[in-house]
Order: C-alpha cells, then sequence, then structure tokens
C-alpha cells in the first residue's frame, strides 16, 4: 500500500478542487484543503478533511500554512476561473490569478522546497487559431486573446520560472474545458442546463438564452481530467506543459441539441448580446499525444458527462 502523503488542494471547494479532494481521500491520504470564507462546497460534509479558511492574496497567511502543513504534494485550483467573466473581471482576473500563485510558490520555496507542485494552467493561453491549426500541441506559440488566457498565461510562466530557477518540481496542466456536477451556472454548458431544467420544471418560460453557438471546444469529463493530473503527478515531468483534454471538438451548438434530447423539451433559442465577448476563440481543440503517453484513457463520452450535468441542475432547481 501507498505510504500515505498529505496533499493541500487550493479551491478544494471549486469543481475541480472537490473532485480531487475525493480521489485522493479514498486513497487514504491526509487531505488539507484551502478555500475562501464565502466557498460553499458539492461535498459538504461527505468527506472529513480539514479546510482552512484563508485568502491566497495574504502572504503570511499562505507561508504560516505552508509551514504548519509541510504538504508533499501541492495542487493550485483556486483562482477567478471563467474565461467570460473575466472581461468584467479583469483587474481582479489578473490580480487573483498571478498573484495568489506567486504567494503560494514563494512560501513553498520556504517552507515545501521538495514538494510536487500542481498549478491549474489553461488552454485559454492558446487563444487564437488559424483554419486548419488545431489540434493544439504544447510548444505552440501561445496567443492569449482574454484576460483569463493572458493571467493563466503568466501564472504557468511564473511557475516554469521556480522549475528552472529552485528546482521546484513544478507541474503545468493545461486544462480544457472540465466539465460536471456542482459547477455554477458561468460557462455555457452550465448555463443551458440550468435554463433547461428550470424550463423543464416549469419555472420559467421555454426561452433560451444563448451567445454564441458556432463555436468549438475541446470538452473533457472533470473526473478524467483529474485522472490526467493525478497521472501527471506520478508519471510526468516538472516544467513540461500537458494538455488534459479529449481531443475532440464540439460545437457549442451540437452540445446545446444534445441537452435539449436529454431533457426531453422544446424551448425557443434567443442570442443574449451581453453573452457575446469581445474576441472568441473559434476552436480550441488539444493534441492529447503528451497525456496519453502517461497511460491515460478516457473514460467518460461526452453524452455521459451532458446526462450527469443535466440530471444535477434538474435536482438543484
Amino acid at each position: 500500500m501507498e505510504t500515505a502523503k498529505t496533499v493541500l488542494i487550493t479551491g478544494s471547494t471549486g469543481m475541480i478542487g472537490s473532485h480531487l479532494v475525493e480521489h485522493y481521500q479514498t486513497l487514504g491520504h491526509n487531505v488539507i484543503g484551502v478555500a475562501r470564507a464565502s466557498a460553499s462546497s458539492r461535498l459538504h460534509d461527505q468527506y472529513d478533511y480539514l479546510i482552512r479558511r484563508m485568502d491566497l492574496l495574504d502572504l503570511p497567511a499562505t507561508q504560516e500554512v505552508l509551514k504548519s502543513v509541510e504538504p508533499d504534494i501541492i495542487i493550485h485550483m483556486a483562482a477567478q476561473a471563467f474565461n467570460g467573466n473575466s472581461w468584467s473581471q479583469e483587474h481582479y482576473t489578473h490580480l487573483v490569478n498571478f498573484n495568489s500563485t506567486l504567494n503560494l510558490l514563494n512560501a513553498a520555496r520556504e517552507y515545501s522546497p521538495k514538494a510536487q507542485i500542481l498549478l491549474a494552467c489553461s488552454s485559454a493561453e492558446y487563444g487564437l487559431t488559424e483554419p486548419g491549426e488545431p489540434p493544439l500541441k504544447e510548444d505552440r506559440l501561445l496567443r492569449p486573446v482574454t484576460p483569463y488566457g493572458v493571467s493563466k498565461a503568466a501564472t504557468e510562466t511564473l511557475g516554469y520560472q521556480y522549475f528552472a530557477n529552485y528546482g521546484m518540481a513544478v507541474y503545468l496542466p493545461r486544462l480544457f474545458i472540465h466539465v460536471g456536477t456542482g459547477h455554477p451556472p458561468a460557462t455555457a454548458i452550465q448555463s443551458f442546463a440550468r435554463q433547461i431544467a428550470l424550463i423543464a420544471k416549469g419555472k420559467m418560460e421555454p426561452v433560451l438564452k444563448v451567445g454564441r453557438l458556432d463555436t468549438a471546444r475541446d470538452f473533457i469529463d472533470v473526473r478524467d481530467g483529474v485522472a490526467g493530473m493525478v497521472l501527471l503527478l506520478e508519471k510526468g515531468r516538472p516544467g513540461i506543459p500537458v494538455n488534459i483534454c479529449n481531443g475532440e471538438a464540439w460545437k457549442i451548438g451540437d452540445v446545446l441539441d444534445a441537452l435539449l434530447q436529454i431533457a426531453n423539451v422544446d424551448v425557443s433559442i434567443e442570442q443574449d448580446d451581453s453573452l457575446l465577448r469581445h474576441s472568441d476563440e473559434a476552436v480550441l481543440l488539444g493534441d492529447q499525444s503528451r497525456l496519453l503517453e502517461l497511460g491515460w484513457q478516457r473514460q467518460y463520452s461526452m453524452q455521459d458527462t451532458l446526462q450527469a450535468v443535466m440530471d444535477d441542475w434538474l435536482a438543484r432547481v
């Protein structure tokens, strides 16, 4: 049996963070989560793990946690994590995403220099693509065009700096869009599913508000994504970006059609101009070669994922 490790997970109440908590708890590791005082978790009291309520922008508090916990593994999921919201929260997005990472790496360098550190990087770093260019390989030039994408490119570069200069084991997964239960309606899939659930329950007129439906994204089930990140820590190399993706792109309109079919409801569709962005990548499709080399295998189809999300929202509304 593997020796129990101490795993510190920031953003532990979020969708991806909470799934990571479940994974390491199930294996018998000592899990400590970090979350803001206002954050609520889909896990509720299901798992007995210690949550430290704090703000990673507070460097002394971050240093105190690293000093007292002495983690073997640090997984950094805390962030302003929504690409669309970054347009209206530009300053906050850069402040939180870069400075929280800087404080965490600084504290880890001082108090846990031997820890494995995984930073949540993003496919939004790739930015605009030319026709025929995808699937995107990790060595392709980054051209982020959203505040969120820029903040994540800076975060990844900061992680590489600490790897290159201080010899710290910093792992750099580039997360494509993770989809799962317990997520707020801040992304297209979650917004669609929530509206459809409200319509199905008779709590909303059958008019569904949407943004662009012609863009395409590489979606991955959060459970498959977590498995990929765990494999990266176990078998991958620090300092080397790895796409966490499925290697297939779904048009947003096709996702909407699939959700409507699952819920078996009829709706009218209206475009909401407030959901349109200043700049929006036409296609984000990842090359998954490095992920497959780690031994990763997909377990959940897109239909499985959308069914779980739809069932979740039908229960939540």
